[in-house]
């Protein structure tokens, strides 16, 4: 960790795929941050959490949201619209975890504002490097807006 040590972060991961999640789990486990992640298994229930709708009035904002783009029902992309098409929601970075390496994918997700897009690795071990370095960079060296760096500064409590 750097210069946030002992602070917790939330990730919002958007995946259906349960063996994926997993994955991912275990990738920021290994990485040693005290990093929160928050499942939405549907395009649905990630909407329903970001605007905090029943059952999830209570949920927090994401430090940073990992979205899948091949969602059942609600797809990731326009997940991604509905999130960078609110003024609330604009700013916590997304970055698109995703197996497509269509140029059509690509291009589409930055046109609707995705913050990065990384492809899914199919080893093991280069695909925990994948989510631990796009992780450890978004929440230990990227500066966020709208008092993320503020509370990253705040010491832990005792």
């Amino acid at each position: 960790m750097s210069r946030v040590e002992g602070q917790n972060f939330t990730i919002l991961l958007i995946e259906d795929n349960a063996a994926d999640a997993r994955l991912v789990r275990e990738a920021l486990a290994e990485n040693k941050m005290l990093v929160e992640v928050e499942t939405a298994r549907s395009g649905e229930e990630a909407l329903d959490r970001l605007f905090r709708r029943t059952p999830y009035q209570e949920a927090p904002l994401p430090d940073l949201i990992l979205l899948d783009l091949n969602l059942p029902g609600v797809d990731g992309r326009e997940v991604l619209a509905q999130i960078k098409g609110d003024a609330r929601l604009k700013r916590i970075p997304v970055v698109i975890l995703s197996t497509s390496q269509a140029d059509d994918d690509i291009v589409r997700s930055y046109d609707l504002n995705a913050n990065a897009y990384v492809v899914k690795p199919l080893d093991f071990d280069k695909f925990v490097a994948i989510v631990r370095d796009t992780s450890q960079f978004w929440l230990t060296v990227a500066v966020l807006p709208d008092g993320r760096l503020d509370r990253r500064r705040q010491e832990p409590a005792p």
